[in-house]
């Protein structure tokens, strides 16, 4: 399995993977997942103001993730992108294929995000879920991501949040450590 930035041929399936990823999600009905689940897949959308990283296999894509590393995805509503804190990296929407889970192909997207913030020294990196996503909340856990600030929306709609602090490499005379 390889992990990296998506290339433009690849939007369209990343998209869909993750869409596909966010499915089970969805109840009857419930219209503002749909519209949701519209906006995950249009990768190409915030690929010029954002990193999509994949992990491919044998040609497939099997996940990805959106990372930003200089601002916030705008949300819908919002007339603008929003700013990062300037040490800040922020991870959205994470989906893995449902026959490629348990591989650990979220935590190899995750990896390589984090190494990327470092590398544009960034010094923590955040996230949001939500309370139906379970298993992702016992991932960021296990990856030593630590509960922050909630948003909650006027309807009710909670977004749970988690920050990790990353270290960044030192450079010394002698190389990095």
């Amino acid at each position: 399995m390889e992990v990296r930035e998506a290339t433009l041929d690849e939007h369209a399936e990343a998209g869909r993977v993750t869409a596909e990823a966010y499915r089970e999600f969805v109840g009857p009905g419930d219209e503002d997942w749909e519209r949701y689940l519209n906006r995950i897949a249009d990768v190409a959308e915030r690929a010029d103001r954002t990193t999509i990283m994949v992990a491919v296999e044998d040609g497939r894509v099997l996940g990805s993730l959106t990372l930003e590393l200089d601002g916030r995805v705008r949300d819908e509503g919002e007339e603008r992108q929003r700013p990062l804190e300037p040490e800040e990296a922020h991870i959205r929407m994470l989906g893995v294929d449902p026959a490629a889970r348990a591989r650990g192909v979220a935590r190899a997207l995750m990896a390589e995000s984090e190494a990327r913030a470092r590398a544009a020294g960034k010094t923590f990196m955040t996230l949001n879920t939500t309370q139906r996503m379970r298993a992702a909340q016992a991932m960021y856990e296990r990856l030593g991501y630590e509960r922050a600030e909630d948003i909650l929306f006027p309807d009710g709609f909670v977004l749970l949040g988690y920050v990790k602090k990353l270290s960044v490499p030192r450079i010394t005379g002698r190389g990095t450590k």
